[in-house]
């Protein structure tokens, strides 16, 4: 096992490796990756890091969690600040491009493409956080289908919403056409339908 961090200084300096740990495996694939080469990246030593990490594995398990992290907390706040199911999901949509697109925000990318090289004992450690996200952005979905706002089945949309979302790592690039707040608003009314169709097509009857 790693050795606990137990002040201020090894605990900052953990998190600078994991913050570029996150860097490289996104970059370079978590294969292509070595422990030298995160050492190298943060000014340490090559062995440094095995003060705070057993393994290379459990730097992978560190990326991926403080991805969770970040992507719970902030769904939670989005959730606690807005209201109205067309609302929160545009909020939603960019406070979740915001954590696979923003400048240092290679975490999540990290556990999408890198999630098989994660051995089962550390998998079994995410999957609660993981399912407390994916219950949060379900509730979300739920509401848009009840308010006639989503077509189908919600469990499948959220599958499909969260897929096309993610896949957004690969191709988006910060300096093109669309910037991230434009990206989200235009990917949420992609899949939103007009507010209360029947009613609409009542009132022109």
């Amino acid at each position: 096992m790693a050795r606990p961090s137990g002040n201020g200084i090894d605990a900052n300096r953990r998190a600078e490796i994991v913050r570029v740990a996150a860097r490289l495996f996104r970059e370079q694939g978590f294969d292509r990756t070595t422990v030298r080469d995160i050492a190298a990246a943060v000014g340490m030593r090559s062995g440094s890091p095995f003060y705070h990490f057993a393994s290379k594995e459990e730097i992978l398990f560190a990326v991926m969690e403080e991805g969770l992290r970040q992507g719970l907390a902030r769904t939670e706040s989005v959730l606690a600040r807005h209201s109205g199911a067309r609302q929160r999901f545009v909020a939603l949509m960019r406070a979740h491009f915001g954590v696979i697109l923003e400048d240092g925000s290679d975490f999540v990318p990290v556990m999408l493409y890198e999630w098989r090289r994660l051995p089962p004992v550390y998998r079994k450690r995410l999957i609660a956080v993981k399912d407390r996200y994916d219950t949060l952005w379900q509730s979300v979905v739920d509401e848009l289908s009840v308010a006639g706002l989503l077509r189908g089945d919600a469990k499948l949309a959220r599958l499909l919403i969260l897929g096309a979302v993610n896949f957004a790592a690969t191709w988006f690039r910060r300096n093109g056409e669309l910037s991230i707040d434009e990206l989200a608003r235009s990917s949420a009314e992609f899949f939103l339908l007009a507010e209360a169709p029947q009613r609409s097509r009542r009132k022109s009857a």
